[in-house]
């Protein structure tokens, strides 16, 4: 098996990403119970990050948005000033393998349409940065229906490291890594076949060799014609060792 490609995942940063829609951010904020003052870190944003905004204007968040690239950078901080928002938005840049953060400092983490570390590694560096019951939301490549092709498998399992994730696997992960699974969502087909087609035109843009793997991703999809593998976004709260499990729902 060839090494897998270093995270984050490349994604050309103009291109429009999984879960990358003020809709998708506002089903965050209300699953993480996000509230006026609440304190959230978005983390791996893009020049057009609108997250961090919908954050601080809709819910009235204090808002850190980071990024490793300083072009994306100016972008946002320009960004910032026009919507007069400096005191509430916050841009910085991070190791994104590595962000330095206080323990506890943020209430959520948000990393949306971007693939920054290992599934393991994310957890276990974000979770001590989150406040007691904060929540995490992170986008991840899952398997979906009912048979995935061999060649779909070993293509994510060289790209990851590690074998494709079925959605409620991922959950199984956050729940073992100290988080209490409370939502998952992932690309239907049609979403899937709009996001490669808006990104096909970014990828003719960049130098080939930083494309290649995104160029085999697609061909693969097309080629089964439905979606087979996928991006979810999953969302867990900060569970503290010898916490109960939540209750059972009555279902009657």
């Amino acid at each position: 098996m060839s090494p897998a490609e270093p995270f984050p995942l490349y994604f050309p940063g103009d291109a429009r990403r999984p879960f990358g829609s003020e809709a998708a951010t506002r089903r965050f904020a209300r699953v993480a119970q996000l509230e006026e003052g609440g304190r959230v870190l978005d983390l791996g944003c893009g020049p057009s990050e609108m997250g961090g905004v919908v954050l601080a204007q809709e819910f009235g968040c204090s808002v850190v948005v980071a990024d490793s690239d300083e072009s994306v950078l100016s972008l946002l901080r320009a960004r910032v000033r026009s919507l007069a928002l400096d005191g509430r938005v916050e841009v910085r840049r991070v190791d994104l393998s590595r962000p330095a953060f206080r323990e506890g400092e943020f209430d959520a983490i948000l990393c949306q349409g971007r693939v920054l570390m290992s599934l393991p590694d994310a957890l276990s560096t974000l979770r001590p940065l989150l406040s007691r019951h904060g929540r995490l939301g992170v986008t991840y490549p899952v398997r979906v229906g009912r048979v995935t092709p061999r060649a779909v498998l070993e293509f994510w399992e060289r790209r990851l490291g590690a074998p494709l994730l079925l959605p409620r696997e991922l959950l199984l992960h956050l729940s073992q890594a100290g988080f209490e699974p409370e939502a998952v969502e992932s690309l239907q087909d049609a979403e899937l076949d709009a996001l490669y087609r808006e990104l096909e035109p970014h990828l003719l843009q960049v130098p080939a060799e930083l494309a290649t793997w995104l160029r085999e991703e697609m061909a693969l999809h097309r080629e089964s014609g439905k979606a087979t593998a996928s991006y979810a976004f999953a969302v867990g709260r900060r569970r503290e060792p010898g916490e109960k499990p939540p209750p059972a729902r009555n279902r009657g």
